[in-house]
Formats: C-alpha cells, structure tokens, sequence
C-alpha cells in the first residue's frame, strides 16, 4: 500500500508509512483511548440484571425487545425475555450491556456466537468520527474481515466491529449518547438517524440532532428513564446510595486465549494496543497491553490456565475488572456483597500485575467480576513500576488504612456526580 491507497482519510498520510491523526504521526489512522462498554450473553438474563444493577450498581439506560425481529417459531426457542439491556455507571449511554444468550442464538445462528464466546462486545472508544471512518478503510486495506459498521441506536455510537483470533468481536466507536442530569435516554422518536453501513462524511452534530427533533415536535423527555432502584440507605462518602460502593471505571478486559501470541499480534498489530508487561505463572505465558496510561487495559491468558484457577468452564472470559472509587469502598463491597449471598474469592496477585487488593464475585452464569480500587499508571517514559516495587498484598488479608503510592488517585477521572 502506498499513500495514494489512503487518500481522502482525516489521518493523512505523513509520507514515511505513517499517519498524521489529529496531527499527531502514528503508525494506523486512528488511537484508541480507552474500554468504553463492554457485553455478555447471559443464559440466565433475569437474574444477571438483578446482579449488576441491584448488587453492583448499574442503572438501565435502554432495553431492546428481539421478539419484534423474530419469527414466532423463533421465539417459541428462546429461553426466558428475549431482551437486551443496555446499562450505566456513568453519563455514558451504556458501559455493561446484557443480552439474552439464548435469543442470539436463535436469531443469529449458534454458529455466530462459538461455545465459550460469552463476550458479545469489547467497545473501544477512538477520538472522532474520522478516525473510525478512516478505521474501516485501513482495516479494508489490510483485508481485515469487518463484521459491520454505521451506527446502532439506541446509544448512537458511531462504530466499526470486527473480531480478534478466538472471535471475541471487539467495536471502535466514537460519540456515544451521553445522559445528563434529568436521567432520560435518546427518545425512540431520535432513532432515526441510524446507519446500517459506514457513512459518508460530514455528518450533522448531536446539537444539529437535538434542533432538529425539536422543530418535529419530539418530546426530549420521552426517553428511558429508570426509576426501579433499590432504597438509597449508605453513607458513601457524602452520598446516599443503595451500596457502600461506586463503580468509577470499567475494564480492564481478561480473556482466555488459544493462542496468547497470535492475539496479543491482534491487540498490538491491528488495535494498536502497547504492551506492558509479561508474566510467567507456573509455565503459563501472559501478556498485559494498554490504551492509555493505565498498566494494562486489556489481559490475555492461555487457555490452559483456567481450569487450573478453577473459572467457569462455559466462557473464555476470564474477568471484567470494574474499579471502585477507594479502598475503603472496595473493603466495604467486599463486605456487602458476601451479606448478600455472594462468594467472594481473590486471584494470584502474580496474574495481576498493577493492581493489589482485589476482589472476584461471579455473576448468575458464572462470568467472574473484579473489583478493584487501583490500577497501576505509566508515565512519560513508558516503564511500568518495577514488580520490587509495588505494594506486597497477603490473600485474604485487609488493612484498614493504606500508605499512599506515587500515582495512588491518578488515571481516568469519574466526571459527575456518583449518581
């Protein structure tokens, strides 16, 4: 490929193999900046919304009903609702996103969705439209295999899928609805503006949007709003809320691969992840990579190591991570989630490099869930710290106070209030 194969890309080419993105020169046309959602097929649907809103915190943003794109004699296959939900932790329209496994299934075909591939989205978020524009056509360029693009609702993230060597499909997106203040969704009225492939740009903005809604007489607050939470009865830190913790961050991603080396290629070559660390844990080669400055945003693990640390059998996802605002908190959700019937469990620290205390709850189907306080940041010159360095953690044992890290609060900040 040359640079005329490139012309008309927003990351022009710099002349040397290079692309100038933002006017910045960088090896592919776009950056990913962070995990922005994240989704799981779940068998057990009902009971696995009650976990991560009732027990996690999550808040509904939007359901989707698969019986309107459904057969009846599709539908009489699936097991319980046929719905995919999308939820929050924050302003974004949906961090965790579950689906019914069994309504996917049945729609798409078992053979979209392999034995083990629980994940149904690892969502990474680039810095404009143009960068996921130009996305699509290197990945074209390279041959990469895309498995859509456009622009889904609800949510109005504009976006580009295509899936890693073990079929994990991971999206770059940019835009997603943000909900503000008043607690409401994109009205389904605003559904309009959706693309089944990638668009021609410009595009309108989100104000353009707005505006003209208005001028069709679309009511802004006939969106979702979800009023169904658990009573608000903790003092966390200055807040009510229904849990003596606050999710502030999603990721990182632990995945379970066949082949670490060909996918680590795959989030290095293709995504352009930077690799972090490797570890060696009882024969088994691991390796860490990053988006930003956080130690790792995505882990990948061989195969062969998960029934050694005794994980659910049914899924190659090893953990979502979802970072928490503090230790105390962490400490606190510990405690909480055991009261509530949960069991809780550790990891090796050694398999998790740039994170100390920790906790592993598992959802209805088993998926495993950490939660953390910390994670480990990378400076200017690109050196994690060195493993004689970090905090010395004892399994099972919790201090009631901790003595601060160089970059104890750093990382991406939560913007907002809690709730």
């Amino acid at each position: 490929m040359n640079d005329a194969d490139f012309e008309g890309f927003y990351g022009r080419p710099t002349g040397d193999g290079k692309f100038a993105v933002g006017g910045v020169a960088l090896d592919r046309p776009f950056c990913i900046t962070r995990l922005g959602h994240f989704g799981f097929n779940l068998y057990k649907i009902e009971e696995g919304l009650r976990f991560y809103t009732d027990l996690l915190g999550f808040i509904v943003s939007d359901r989707i009903d698969f019986s309107k794109r459904m057969t009846p004699e599709q539908l009489a296959r699936v097991q319980g609702p046929p719905i995919g939900v999308f939820t929050r932790y924050g302003s974004d329209h949906h961090a965790l996103v579950l689906f019914n496994r069994s309504a996917r299934e049945v729609r798409d075909g078992k053979e979209r969705w392999p034995e083990g591939i629980t994940t149904n989205q690892i969502t990474w978020q680039c810095g404009s439209l143009g960068q996921i524009s130009d996305a699509i056509k290197w990945f074209r360029a390279k041959q990469v295999p895309l498995v859509r693009s456009g622009r889904d609702m609800p949510g109005s993230n504009w976006h580009t899928y295509l899936s890693d060597p073990d079929g994990n499909v991971n999206e770059l997106f940019y835009g997603i609805e943000q909900i503000g203040w008043d607690g409401h969704s994109k009205p389904l009225a605003m559904h309009d503006r959706i693309f089944h492939e990638a668009p021609e740009l410009p595009q309108i903005s989100e104000y353009q949007e707005v505006q003209d809604a208005l001028v069709r007489g679309v009511d802004l607050a006939s969106g979702h709003r979800e009023t169904k939470r658990p009573e608000a009865t903790y003092d966390v830190d200055g807040i009510l809320l229904a849990r003596p913790f606050k999710v502030v961050r999603l990721g990182p991603v632990r995945l379970f691969m066949k082949d670490v080396a060909a996918a680590k290629r795959f989030y290095r070559d293709m995504l352009g992840f930077t690799p972090t660390e490797t570890v060696t844990y009882k024969g088994h080669v691991c390796e860490f990579l990053r988006a930003n400055t956080e130690h790792h945003s995505v882990a990948l693990y061989p195969l062969a190591l998960r029934a050694e640390l005794g994980l659910s059998p049914h899924t190659t996802n090893f953990a979502l991570g979802l970072q928490v605002a503090n230790y105390r908190q962490l400490r606190d959700a510990r405690t909480f989630l055991t009261d509530k019937g949960c069991t809780v469990s550790e990891l090796p620290p050694e398999l998790l490099p740039g994170i100390d205390y920790h906790v592993i709850v598992r959802d209805p189907d088993g998926h495993a869930v950490q939660l953390y306080y910390y994670m480990e940041q990378i400076g200017w010159d690109g050196k994690p710290r060195p493993a004689s360095k970090r905090r010395k953690v004892k399994p099972g044992v919790w201090p009631e106070r901790l003595p601060a890290l160089s970059d104890s609060y750093a990382g991406e900040p939560f913007l907002g209030p809690w709730e």
